[in-house]
């Protein structure tokens, strides 16, 4: 596998959003609390809570 280096330059930059209070809002518009905020959060995997708890999800029919 060949591995691509860029130049800063070259580099895109990605916006991100997130949603708030309902709707979807991207995260470079937020003010610097709520952007620390944000950057602390953690991402909810429930594949990692259902193995974590130990807890056997049902199948769905």
């Amino acid at each position: 596998m060949c591995a691509v280096h860029l130049k800063n330059e070259e580099r895109q930059v990605c916006e991100v959003w997130t949603r708030v209070m309902g709707y979807f809002r991207p995260v470079n518009h937020f003010n610097k609390g709520k952007q620390s905020e944000y950057a602390e959060r953690v991402c909810f995997s429930e594949h990692k809570a259902v193995h974590a708890s130990k807890i056997t999800p049902k199948k769905v029919a």
